[in-house]
């Protein structure tokens, strides 16, 4: 009998014990698991342009835009992880949120201890595969030299064409050919990688073919920049490499047969021991001063990489509509060296990462000691 009764003690010792103790975790704060964020990407870096290669991550419509920026950045790593990587381009597709492109390729490359690049992140209104929600582009830096005698900017070549009665597929090839006009009048020995914006992604594969046969075997990104356009059009720019040193560290040329350009520049040929790649710096809201802003940003981002707006060779500005990208004209050249325009490309895209976001610009520079 006593046995008992110290059994029952101890059980019942046991089980006040036991909602002492849920008690007090019942009181206790629950310990909060704190993720560590991301790192922020460089606004610029400099790199060798002898060295640079450019490529496309290949189209996949598995999963929705995480998946497909993982996979896409998997690829990237797997190809050029050995390599330093310059800049990603991304063009979104869909509903998805922008800012997912650049957290979750920081978040791989983190993992792998590699540096993040510049970044730039655009919507675009549909990609050439049912599905798709990206495509990315990236430039890294080789180990070796695969452009020893330079690299040429080729400026967007626009084509537009009259509503009803225009193909976008004819009027990408026009474009095409234009700009292999200006590779061929800057001296380009090859195409690295070639990017249309068009209308109507309807006809891919045709513009695919044309592609395939004026630039065979290089990279190719096509994008419909806006799910609507009033008018047909097609605007294709290209980054290809020199059969020769030009005859000055830069070159720019306006070749007969293309459009009169006094804005800009057809191509850019530039043999410099280094450039400066800027990611896309943003404006926002759509006042004059909101536009000015931007682009002193990214004169304050250029100087703390040893270089000036005065002193760029190619420039890309994504604006959300034809009144912004007139705000984008407005301040080009209080900005810009209009004795030396750089190649360029304007194209209204449908969106940017942020929602009062009003246009947003990149580009590439000279450095400071370089010649003009």
């Amino acid at each position: 009998m006593r046995i008992f009764r110290i059994a029952v003690a101890g059980l019942l010792c046991l089980s006040l014990t036991a909602l002492a103790q849920r008690g007090k975790k019942k009181d206790e704060e629950p310990v909060t698991q704190v993720l560590e964020l991301p790192p922020d990407p460089p606004s610029a870096l400099t790199a060798d342009p002898s060295r640079l290669v450019f490529d496309v991550a290949p189209l996949t419509s598995k999963g929705l835009l995480s998946q497909q920026v993982r996979d896409q950045t998997k690829w990237i790593l797997s190809r050029y992880g050995r390599s330093r990587i310059i800049k990603i381009r991304a063009f979104v597709a869909g509903s998805g949120d922008l800012r997912r492109v650049q957290s979750v390729v920081a978040e791989m490359f983190s993992e792998k201890r590699i540096s993040l690049p510049v970044f730039s992140v655009v919507l675009v209104g549909a990609l050439p595969l049912t599905g798709a929600q990206v495509q990315i582009e990236v430039t890294a830096e080789d180990r070796k030299a695969v452009n020893p005698a330079g690299l040429a900017f080729i400026a967007g070549q626009l084509v537009e064409g009259e509503p009803g009665t225009s193909k976008p597929a004819a009027l990408a090839r026009e474009s095409m050919t234009r700009v292999r006009t200006a590779m061929e009048a800057v001296g380009a020995q090859a195409a690295r990688r070639v990017t249309c914006f068009v209308s109507n992604i309807e006809g891919a594969a045709e513009m695919r073919q044309s592609a395939a046969s004026m630039f065979p075997k290089i990279p190719f990104t096509l994008v419909q920049a806006q799910r609507a356009f009033a008018r047909p059009l097609a605007e294709c720019e290209a980054v290809a490499s020199l059969a020769r040193p030009p005859a000055a560290p830069v070159v720019r040329i306006n070749p007969p047969g293309l459009p009169a350009a006094t804005r800009y520049s057809h191509a850019v040929a530039v043999n410099s021991p280094r450039l400066v790649f800027a990611g896309a710096q943003m404006a926002f809201n759509f006042e004059d001063a909101d536009a000015k802003l931007a682009f002193e940003r990214l004169e304050k981002t250029l100087a703390s990489a040893g270089s000036s707006m005065k002193r760029t060779i190619m420039m890309r500005a994504y604006p959300l509509s034809a009144k912004l990208a007139g705000l984008v004209r407005k301040y080009w050249f209080e900005f810009l060296d209009e004795a030396a325009p750089p190649a360029s490309t304007l194209m209204i895209l449908e969106g940017l990462p942020s929602m009062d976001a009003a246009f947003a610009l990149e580009v590439v520079a000279l450095p400071d000691e370089a010649p003009k």
